[in-house]
């Protein structure tokens, strides 16, 4: 089967950067849009109440302040001047982010954006200094109402009459913020909380401690996790919510359960031979972080386990059951699942137990995998399939998800996480992903059965109503006939059949732990593969929220090798700069056309800020794939899905379309051609190349831009189903690059080679 198919190529070959050579423009008002004085006496009013309460609370030594929005903004059209202070831009002060939804005047229900800052009481003092001149000028000059042409004439204009008052560019900004403010104001948490939670407060420059020691909360370093998440008990949160509500950006319970999976009926067996399994020998270590491994299976020689409770805590047999379920199958999955056989053979597991089988403290596992993944160096891949049987909150990821983000823009490794699945007195509603399901750099995983349809204990996404999540599913069985579920092995008495995210996310973790160890790829490309397998020819489109972008294929095979009439390459890079490209990729042609249908997809791995709210992850990686077209003197990138964006001159593309047909600020972006019976080949422009262009933005401006590693996963389909694989890599070696066949059994013997242990004689 193999012979028919083609190689995955590595091609290898020098990426330019330049920096962003756009000049900034002053900010203008929307085509046909106006601001009032009106309007802007209404803000004028908030900030001077605003400031008013501020002065009279001061355990902030500073205020908090919600800026309302109309609709979704663009970082561009967030505030230039308002909230601005000596050597502060308004972004800068930015320390929450979430979304609301409110019908507007025509019954039309719009998302809106709301941002939380905090700053000096002179900044707010500043605002309303700027305003009143702003109103002021509106009512003398423009009759109480400016205009987009008005605001214009201004700007080009040299002198401007009231510069005693307001300078000319002040002024215009300040028309601009309240052209996209609605209002501004303080807001507070109104929810009851009764239970023990994790609380996540705005972050101020009042050290956190000290901070609850004002308000008459003594708390001790074992319940703080960082600068802004503490855990409190009921009392604590009452003081809190009673003397600073408007201090709590974001609580989550923190006694959660392990979402239950159905292990049933159990195939007794008198006694399982040591020898169904060989000894391990310099396979591939996977991390497992979980419920305790039980060390009499039959597998044991090959599993590490390490006990991260305290020893005072007694363990029952049940609290064995899931971590060890998990395990097996990740060692040893397509023995008891002949079905699923993969191709990816054995691993061995080091397996840390950080929970029993019931309830158990987030809190106390958050503070714990840290320390393992930093102790635990040589594992790049980690299976996690614990999960909360809350639901993720819509404006806030959970510290769950968040410290798994963090570890893996950190770290060289990868998690691979369950779903979450419905408890059993759910299961008839549609129900959202629960912690750590909501983490965006890791790769989810939902169940599907036999049969491909979603689970019917799958839950549901998105993150933060915008990411996807799931990523993908795989066949973590359903039904109630054992011939539907997934065999795994619990304990030492045989096969159990199990049905859950938890029993899919393994499989998936097989699949990562080849690319990474065996095939030696990035993690960046390994999870772009994972994708983009899943995904396949279907657009963007094709994605949901309960599966994801597809079904992960079975066989290895299917991901490492692909059809004889495809091209699939893949590419890695270093985004340093605003645009990182290459504008020499050859592609064959026919008759002065290119015969091939094309997509691509996109992986890093971003860092993200939890108390940003809703603008989770800090950096944007906008991808550029197809023909390169010389315009104006200029090369670009004719993109194969037409995206615009950060093309020179004015690109009138709204916010919330960008996230919606360009999935802005999404770290996966898989784009494609729809493949139908009257496409024909595309023309040669006078390049005769095609490029690559991976424009990046960061959404803080005070942060220092990153070396971010991306993945690039290319696949060019014949038209005619011709094979022009051979072509396509003269192509390439005659312009430069270094082509490197992924062969499977050649990268099998190199793994095995640099695991060799040496002996010096």
């Amino acid at each position: 089967m193999v012979n028919s198919l083609n190689n995955i190529l590595q091609l290898k070959g020098k990426f330019e950067s330049r920096a962003n050579a756009q000049p900034p423009r002053t900010p203008k008002l929307p085509k046909n849009a106006y601001v009032t004085s009106n309007h802007v006496r209404i803000l004028l009013n908030q900030l001077k109440d605003i400031l008013a309460y501020w002065t009279q609370n001061t355990v902030i030594e500073g205020a908090l302040i919600s800026v309302h929005y109309k609709t979704i903004v663009a970082k561009s059209n967030r505030l230039h001047i308002l909230l601005s202070y000596p050597g502060h831009f308004p972004v800068d002060s930015i320390c929450g982010a979430k979304f609301k939804w409110e019908y507007n005047k025509d019954g039309q229900l719009i998302q809106k954006h709301v941002f939380t800052h905090y700053v000096p009481l002179i900044a707010i003092k500043k605002a309303i200094s700027i305003l009143e001149n702003t109103a002021d000028i509106l009512d003398y000059k423009f009759n109480g109402k400016i205009d987009r042409a008005c605001a214009d004439e201004i700007d080009n204009k040299k002198t401007f009459e009231y510069r005693d008052r307001i300078a000319k560019t002040t002024f215009l900004k300040a028309i601009v913020d309240c052209w996209y403010v609605e209002k501004f104001d303080i807001d507070i948490v109104n929810e009851e909380i009764k239970e023990e939670s994790i609380i996540t407060i705005f972050k101020t420059n009042v050290k956190t401690k000290d901070l609850f020691n004002k308000l008459g909360i003594n708390i001790f370093d074992d319940r703080i996790l960082d600068d802004t998440t503490v855990r409190l008990n009921p009392d604590e949160i009452e003081i809190l919510l009673n003397k600073a509500p408007y201090l709590i950006s974001m609580n989550v319970t923190d006694m959660n359960e392990i979402t239950k999976e159905d292990i049933g009926d159990e195939i007794k067996k008198e006694h399982i031979s040591d020898k169904i399994i060989q000894s391990p020998n310099n396979e591939p270590i996977v991390g497992v972080i979980d419920t305790q491994f039980n060390k009499e299976v039959y597998f044991n020689e090959w599993v590490e386990y390490r006990n991260m409770l305290s020893p005072d805590i007694p363990l029952l047999p049940e609290d064995y059951y899931h971590g060890t379920a998990v395990t097996s199958i990740i060692v040893d999955g397509p023995r008891g699942n002949p079905q699923l056989d993969d191709g990816c053979g054995n691993f061995r597991v080091r397996h840390f137990g950080v929970a029993t089988h019931g309830a158990f403290s987030s809190f106390a596992v958050l503070r714990n995998i840290r320390s393992i993944i930093a102790s635990n160096r040589d594992i790049k891949v980690w299976n996690l399939s614990l999960g909360s049987n809350l639901e993720i909150k819509e404006n806030s990821i959970s510290p769950e998800a968040a410290e798994l983000d963090r570890i893996q823009s950190e770290y060289d490794v990868i998690f691979i996480v369950a779903g979450t699945n419905k408890p059993s007195e759910k299961m008839k509603a549609t129900m959202k992903i629960g912690a750590p399901a909501d983490s965006l750099n890791s790769i989810v995983v939902n169940s599907v059965d036999f049969n491909k349809k979603a689970a019917t204990y799958s839950r549901v996404g998105p993150v933060l109503s915008f990411f996807y999540k799931p990523d993908i599913s795989y066949y973590g069985g359903d039904g109630v006939l054992k011939e539907d579920k997934i065999i795994a092995c619990k304990d030492n008495c045989g096969a159990s059949f199990v049905a859950g995210t938890s029993f899919a996310a393994p499989w998936i973790t097989r699949k990562v732990a080849y690319l990474i160890y065996i095939m030696g790829l990035s993690k960046e490309v390994a999870k772009a593969l994972i994708i983009d397998s899943a995904a396949g020819w279907q657009s963007k489109d094709g994605c949901s929220y309960d599966i994801g972008y597809g079904i992960v294929p079975q066989h290895i095979n299917d991901i490492i090798y692909t059809k004889n009439d495809e091209i699939k390459f893949v590419l890695t890079g270093v985004a340093d700069s605003y645009e990182t490209y290459n504008y020499n990729l050859p592609v064959p042609t026919v008759n002065n056309a290119y015969p091939f249908y094309a997509r691509a997809t996109l992986a890093y791995f971003p860092h993200c800020n939890r108390n940003q709210g809703v603008d989770y992850t800090n950096t944007e990686m906008d991808i550029h794939f197809g023909r390169i077209l010389i315009e104006k003197g200029k090369a670009k990138v004719k993109s194969i899905d037409n995206n615009k964006q950060g093309d020179e001159g004015l690109q009138a593309i709204y916010e919330a379309d960008a996230r919606k047909e360009y999935r802005k600020w999404d770290n996966v972006k898989h784009i494609c051609e729809k493949i139908t019976s009257r496409s024909r080949p595309r023309k040669t422009y006078e390049t005769g190349v095609w490029g690559l262009s991976i424009k990046t933005k960061e959404r803080l401006f005070n942060r220092k831009k990153d070396k971010l590693p991306f993945g690039v996963v290319v696949t060019l389909k014949e038209m005619n189903g011709v094979n022009r694989i051979d072509d396509f890599i003269k192509l390439c070696n005659a312009r430069g690059w270094i082509v490197n066949k992924l062969d499977v059994q050649n990268q099998v013997n190199i793994y095995a080679k640099a695991e060799e242990d040496i002996s010096f004689e």
